[in-house]
């Protein structure tokens, strides 16, 4: 008996059944960030400096299912099992992952396109309060503003006024 058909068998053996067949889902690439105990500092951070609207967010303790063993440390129920938000038009996805108090954010850096140089120098500043900066705003032979900088969390971030 197939997976999908066999009441017994185990979540991750069944076939996932997308909830609107008659939809076609577009592929997307979202970036998801594990803030590693401080998700919820970092949703208030991006709401205020960039705007930012968390569209849904679920905590530990209100997970339908037992967490799995070694999964939510103890003491972490109130934090955020997931959360997903918007800056502009993109999504993105947070949550405290395993809560160990060590995010690390390697190898990538968010890129945000602002309409002009008023904005970056905002959303530039914003960022930068409490991070560092890895390279100032300044003209470009691609952008009459660009810049990039490490926010409080260590998340890089890379502003550039579009063309």
């Amino acid at each position: 008996m197939p997976a999908k058909d066999n009441p017994a068998a185990s979540t991750q053996d069944r076939e996932i059944v997308p909830q609107h067949p008659d939809k076609e889902i577009a592929m997307q690439a979202q970036p998801y960030l594990f803030f590693d105990g401080r998700c919820e500092e970092a949703l208030e951070f991006y709401r205020n400096a960039l705007g930012a609207q968390v569209q849904m967010l679920m905590r530990f303790k209100d997970n339908p299912e037992p967490p799995q063993p070694g999964m939510c440390p103890p003491g972490a129920e109130d934090k955020i099992m997931h959360a997903c938000f918007r800056v502009g038009d993109t999504a993105v996805m947070a949550s405290d992952g395993r809560c160990l108090g060590q995010p690390s954010f390697q190898g990538f850096s968010l890129s945000l396109t602002v309409p002009d140089g008023s904005e970056a120098e905002r959303v530039f500043a914003a960022l930068g309060d409490g991070g560092q900066v890895q390279m100032p705003l300044t003209k470009t032979f691609f952008s009459p503003r660009f810049g990039m900088i490490a926010d409080r969390f260590g998340v890089s971030w890379m502003i550039i006024v579009a063309p």
